[in-house]
């Protein structure tokens, strides 16, 4: 048993060991993952539950929170370091991030089937998700949702960035600023 775990430690060791000599270089584009890492089940249950129960918890009194002997190491997003509202607005911006994690193509469902990421309901699914995220996130910061997502204009559309992908990869300069224009050359 011992010699087993030793066999283990020495090949993780060395596994970590080969990927930092392979890193790439400064300014180099990690490779890309071929398929999501996490099937729709695990990025749920790591994702979405742990920050809609941020939200639901913050409808209640923050001071009936149990106050932790430590914020730095406690388990609770609510009474950690960022908790409190902070914790509210990172729930509200993870949960508005991951409806674009939904919609990978390639994610499939815990029992190995592809999650149906182009059907019309599905697409309207993560689409109210990611409003609801916002509108969390608005609300803290007290503005309307129209208010908060016009701050962030222009939005880009997958096609756009795709699009911009292209264009960088075809051109030369070593830094680009990409917007609904499309990409441009920083100096």
């Amino acid at each position: 048993m011992r010699r087993s775990m030793g066999v283990a430690i020495v090949t993780i060791v060395a596994a970590l060991s080969h990927a930092s000599a392979q890193a790439p270089g400064r300014g180099a584009a990690p490779p890309i993952a071929s398929k999501p890492d996490a099937n729709l089940l695990q990025l749920m249950r790591g994702t979405l539950y742990p920050a809609s129960n941020v939200l639901f918890a913050a409808q209640e009194d923050f001071s009936k929170q149990p106050k932790p002997s430590d914020e730095a190491t406690s388990p609770n997003p609510l009474t950690s370091t960022y908790g409190g509202w902070t914790a509210v607005e990172n729930a509200g911006l993870a949960i508005a991030e991951v409806s674009r994690l939904l919609a990978v193509p390639g994610r499939v469902c815990s029992n190995g089937k592809l999650a149906p990421v182009q059907r019309a309901d599905w697409v309207k699914f993560t689409a109210g998700l990611r409003r609801a995220g916002v509108d969390a996130y608005a609300a803290r910061q007290g503005v309307d949702r129209d208010t908060f997502v016009e701050r962030l204009q222009p939005i880009l559309t997958p096609e756009q960035v795709a699009k911009a992908v292209m264009e960088v990869t075809r051109g030369s300069a070593a830094e680009y600023r990409l917007s609904a224009a499309g990409p441009q050359p920083v100096s």
